[in-house]
């Protein structure tokens, strides 16, 4: 099969609408989270999340366009034009044949919820009287995002969107380099975006007992394997990241940030919500994962975790981790912890944690973490406070959905 690198990223998130604002805020170390500015949320239990600042939609989309795209397409279009930027990609210097190579996966666990709910609350302030915008339906439906991605490049080749909750970036990661590395095209744009900090949001996490209170303190909030958690921050925003058949990318001569080597898909089958306290369906995506890529374990220098802040759900991904790996000294960071979970957009912003941090030999903290879960299983090595600079060959990204999916994917440090 062929061989899959990355050419191109971008990024729209909580922690800076850059790849460079990003990751230098993931190095220091940076909290995303803060009261909501949506809406008012004195009535709700959970008032602060991790929200985009300063988004622009009008630098990537004709104002009069705007109103046609909801905010989980606009981080869409925002984040895909950084990464084709980035890649050196000129759409509109390839004839129409080359396009028919080039095609679009992305993800999104609630694709236009906010657009639906806006427009759910029109109609019943009125008199029963179905007023509806036109754009509705194409702005909440999921796969929108990776129809107007290749709308607006013209781009003809594989074209859906992945729905796998909290996985759904990181599932389209991986279908993408599945589909290159088959021949079934040459440049896939893939990742996810997320929009979902809204009423109805709030309200449904914080009554599946999911999200953290903690109102007085939200920048420290979100705190992985700590013994006080008390559930996740919500988040927003997008990833994208060019994944480009191996030899496209030399002739066009264009910089390499890694390799794309390995991904594993699985199940819990065990809960709606929860997840198995041996980690039993992220144990069987870590290691169909490590199998695809023809690698051990032991070659493994870096885990992003997906631990969320969530009681159940930390012990249960690290017992998963463990059943794998053992002893063995991979680094094991969660960098939600400054992110908020992004939730079908996760997957998508921690495979670019990963890029980076094998590009530059960076292994990134978790913050907020002060007194380690005693269920935590012995052995593991869990980066906490301060980033560690240490060679990384190998980084695994583990994504986990409501449904009991698991994705797994692992990135390569670039050596020609």
């Amino acid at each position: 099969m062929k061989r899959v690198v990355i050419t191109g990223l971008g990024a729209i998130t909580p922690l800076g609408n850059s790849v460079d604002r990003f990751w230098q805020n993931i190095i220091a170390g940076k909290s995303g989270a803060a009261e909501i500015s949506r809406f008012d949320t004195t009535k709700f239990k959970t008032h602060f999340g991790c929200e985009v600042k300063d988004f622009k939609a009008e630098e990537y989309i004709e104002k009069k366009e705007i109103r046609k795209y909801d905010l989980f397409t606009q981080y869409a279009i925002a984040a895909s034009d950084q990464a084709i930027t980035d890649a050196g990609l000129d759409f509109k210097m390839m004839d129409e044949t080359e396009r028919y190579e080039v095609g679009v996966i992305w993800g999104s666990g609630n694709g236009g919820i906010g657009t639906f709910e806006e427009q759910l609350k029109e109609y019943h302030k009125g008199d029963g009287t179905p007023r509806f915008s036109p754009f509705l339906i194409p702005k909440m439906i999921a796969d929108i995002a990776a129809g107007v991605i290749s709308i607006r490049h013209k781009l003809h080749g594989p074209n859906y969107c992945t729905v796998s909750a909290c996985a759904s970036s990181n599932t389209a990661i991986i279908n993408a380099f599945d589909t290159i590395r088959l021949g079934k095209a040459v440049v896939m744009v893939a990742g996810g975006s997320e929009a979902a900090i809204t009423e109805a949001s709030v309200g449904g996490f914080n009554a599946a007992q999911a999200l953290s209170k903690r109102n007085d303190a939200p920048e420290k909030a979100s705190r992985p394997f700590d013994k006080a958690r008390d559930g996740f921050v919500i988040g927003e925003g997008a990833g994208a990241l060019i994944l480009e058949e191996w030899e496209h990318a030399l002739k066009r001569g264009v910089h390499i940030y890694a390799e794309i080597v390995g991904g594993g898909m699985a199940a819990d089958a065990y809960h709606l919500t929860g997840t198995p306290p041996d980690g039993l369906g992220a144990a069987l995506g870590i290691s169909k994962a490590l199998a695809d890529a023809q690698i051990t374990a032991e070659q493994v220098d870096y885990i992003n975790a997906h631990a969320t802040s969530t009681h159940l759900g930390d012990i249960s991904e690290l017992h998963g981790i463990k059943n794998i790996f053992g002893h063995l000294p991979a680094k094991i960071s969660a960098t939600k912890s400054m992110t908020g979970h992004l939730l079908g957009a996760a997957g998508a912003i921690e495979s670019i944690i990963c890029v980076l941090a094998v590009q530059n030999d960076i292994i990134p903290a978790t913050i907020n973490t002060e007194n380690l879960d005693e269920q935590i299983p012995t052995g593991l090595h869990i980066v906490l406070g301060e980033p560690i600079s240490q060679t990384v060959n190998y980084a695994l990204n583990n994504t986990f959905g409501f449904g009991g999916h698991t994705a797994s994917s692992i990135f390569k440090k670039y050596e020609g």
